[in-house]
């Protein structure tokens, strides 16, 4: 088992009708995050602990692993506990003030010889230099669609030979009856969880303009135009996949 994210409190954020805003990742959702995704998607755990094993496996000596969007560092966490390498570190970036806080305060929770380095910044704007592993647990989705093929272009271009990129994201299906019938299936989910129809409906509004999701084969073939030769996906669970791209 990975470790954990303490649960802190439950997500009721979307519980009471309201003029419904963008999301954020603010200090309300930070103390409700881990409860949030574990109700709201679907193999979340097992997703995280695959990760970190993944990162063990392609993990180099005298490399950078990065957590690219790390929250509150769950695959960080991950990572750290399965690398057995020597003279690696993990390069941990967010650009929500309230999730890098919270992540340093969780990774001092647990030790480990494997130093890591939580940053505050812009995906955009950081350097990806001598990386063996890159994670993005639900990331990509949140850059601009415009923006994300530069992005990738350079992770694989700070990669290392043999290095990988572990990318998880929601997605869309291929046309109009595949989208709703996986929508259909993930609402089902999250009433299975306990949120109402309210809640369904509010977070949905509030994220409809910040996450825009591309479909399966949109990720697939971008991998593969910025040099990717060997990609896989290794696990979906109804809109949500887990990739791994291997230079």
């Amino acid at each position: 088992m990975y470790e954990s994210i303490k649960v802190t409190g439950k997500d009721s954020i979307y519980a009471t009708e309201q003029r419904v805003k963008d999301f954020t990742f603010d200090e309300n959702v930070v103390e409700v995050f881990p409860d949030m995704i574990q109700r709201s998607v679907p193999g979340y755990a097992t997703m995280v602990n695959t990760m970190g094993k993944l990162a063990g496996q392609f993990a180099q000596s005298n490399s950078n692993l990065y957590d690219l969007g790390c929250s509150l560092g769950a695959v960080t966490l991950s990572m750290r506990r399965n690398i057995d390498k020597e003279n690696c570190q993990i390069i941990a970036i967010d650009n929500s003030a309230p999730m890098v806080e919270r992540c340093q305060l969780h990774l001092k929770g647990f030790k480990s010889d494997v130093p890591v380095n939580v940053q505050l910044g812009d995906i955009n704007d950081v350097n990806i230099e001598n990386a063996s592993v890159v994670a993005m647990n639900f990331t990509l989705q949140f850059i601009p669609q415009e923006q994300r093929k530069v992005v990738l272009e350079k992770i694989y271009a700070g990669l290392k030979p043999g290095g990988a990129l572990l990318l998880s994201e929601k997605i869309k299906g291929e046309n109009d009856v595949r989208d709703n019938l996986l929508i259909d299936l993930h609402h089902d989910f999250k009433r299975q969880n306990g949120y109402s129809e309210l809640e369904i409906s509010q977070k949905r509004t509030a994220i409809e303009n910040i996450m825009r999701t591309d479909a399966l084969s949109t990720h697939l073939n971008r991998l593969s135009d910025v040099g990717f030769s060997n990609t896989q996906v290794w696990y979906q669970c109804f809109n949500f996949c887990s990739m791994i791209a291997i230079k």
